[in-house]
């Protein structure tokens, strides 16, 4: 391919990903050919063949403007401009962006958390920053919020310090540091099976292999394998102990105790993703296994981006031993979170009741639950099976053999809806006929008719 067709294709790629949009006058030919260090011919030519093909629109004196879609439309499949980021996953994240309804979305419905009150507090904080602010909230984070966390965690009776707590951009931070800080590239991690696609993609680009240990609402956590994959010398552990992501699955004490046991016996580091735990349904809040850990074997990951405050990304990890390593990690990393949200947070939870609001959204979140079950089990095929989780707002379905959840999730796609299907949360392409369902969203008119599509279609 000649380095003008080259320059074509990047350009159409701009176009399909709105870069520059219908209408819009792109750079002149003379901008280009200095910003791409090509010749102004070559630039030229380039431009010459996307108005050929109909996607630009050269005016006298004026220029090379994008022409409308349907002028084009005939070139949108070709495959030489295929998006680069061509990847499973990230198809999958961004249909959920684009989608009309986001069963397949991770997030939950922003209209449930206290925005207004947030942006208040944040601002409020901001006229009490002080110039060092910046510097103070550096790693390991801001004082006043690693000392309220730690009280809420100590309500819970776990002995958690305010200097065992290091705050993050996110859980998923947490979560790639603390994999990061406990292994090295060609070690083993164990992970649940089915398990969040955040972890198997984080130890894929932390060139991990992992050991998969299953988990299921009957049986909970396969402690045997789980044993196996300690005996055999895994390094770490990521586990999801409450309302686990994809299935919902909240593991018993004495499983965790097992766990943490199992664990300090064979020396392996154990990376909790707590980020569901604010979100049960019932009288007692489910405890981490940070509760039993007296080795300081677990590192816990938590985040208020489920409980309070979505997109804000702020998040923590809480260990002693793995501190100054996490922080130095992440100084050569990320740097720090940021320091307006750290306080503004803060803020919100010294003034305002955040039990409160934790206890308005279990409750919606468990009706909305109740509704989207009452549908499934009222028109989705008998031998469709799930389970009804004790908090958070996933439900995980597993339908008939037959059923290839993929062919599922194409179809629907192009419909303005997404599902989460079942091989998005395997190392090794199963799950063909699970689903996962996103239930925080308020059930109307759209969520229904979306849910009676994908019923029509298992019935077929």
């Amino acid at each position: 391919m000649n380095r003008y067709q080259e320059l074509a294709n990047e350009i159409k790629q701009q176009i399909l990903t709105n870069t520059w949009r219908a209408g819009e006058k792109i750079p002149s030919v003379r901008k280009t050919s200095q910003n791409y260090s090509l010749s102004a011919s070559t630039v030229l030519q380039a431009y010459q063949l996307l108005e050929s093909e109909g996607w630009l629109l050269a005016k006298p004196q004026s220029g090379y403007f994008v022409t409308a879609q349907m002028e084009r439309q005939a070139y949108e499949t070709l495959p030489s401009i295929r998006p680069a980021y061509n990847d499973e996953l990230y198809d999958f994240l961004q249909t959920n962006v684009q989608a009309a309804v986001s069963f397949g979305s991770a997030l939950p419905d922003p209209n449930l958390y206290p925005f207004d009150s947030l942006t208040r507090h944040l601002a409020s904080a901001g006229r009490k920053v002080s110039a060092r602010a910046i510097i103070e909230d550096m790693p390991p984070g801001n004082e006043d919020l690693r000392r309220l966390i730690a009280q809420r965690y100590l309500n819970q009776g776990v002995n958690v310090s305010p200097d065992d707590i290091i705050i993050t951009s996110g859980a998923m931070e947490a979560l790639n540091l603390s994999l990061q800080v406990s292994t090295q590239p060609q070690d083993t991690v164990a992970i649940e099976a089915p398990a969040f696609y955040g972890a198997l993609q984080a130890a894929k680009r932390h060139h991990l292999s992992v050991a998969t240990i299953p988990i299921d609402g009957e049986k909970g956590l396969d402690l045997q394998k789980l044993e196996a994959a300690f005996r055999q010398g895994v390094k770490a552990c990521w586990l999801m102990p409450n309302f686990h992501n994809p299935t919902g699955v909240t593991l018993s004490d004495k499983m965790k105790r097992t766990i943490v046991q199992l664990a300090d016996q064979y020396r392996v580091t154990l990376i909790e993703d707590d980020v569901y735990s604010e979100l049960y349904f019932g009288d007692i809040k489910p405890k981490p296994l940070k509760y039993w850990d007296t080795q300081d074997r677990v590192m816990t990951c938590g985040s208020f981006s489920k409980s309070l405050c979505p997109g804000y990304r702020i998040g923590w990890v809480i260990t002693r031993q793995f501190g100054e390593r996490i922080q130095k990690q992440q100084l050569i990393s990320t740097l720090s979170g940021s320091s307006p949200i750290q306080q503004g947070i803060a803020h919100y939870l010294q003034f305002e009741s955040y039990d409160n609001h934790l206890r308005k959204l279990r409750k919606q979140l468990q009706e909305r639950q109740r509704v989207y079950l009452d549908y499934i089990h009222a028109h989705f095929p008998e031998n469709c099976q799930v389970l009804q989780p004790a908090g958070g707002y996933f439900l995980w379905l597993k339908l008939d053999k037959s059923v290839d959840s993929y062919e599922l999730y194409d179809v629907l796609k192009r419909e303005g809806v997404s599902i989460g299907y079942g091989r998005l949360f395997s190392s090794q392409q199963q799950y063909q006929n699970c689903i996962r369902l996103n239930v925080s969203f308020t059930f109307d008119g759209e969520i229904e008719a979306a849910l009676k599509r994908i019923s029509d279609l298992l019935q077929k």
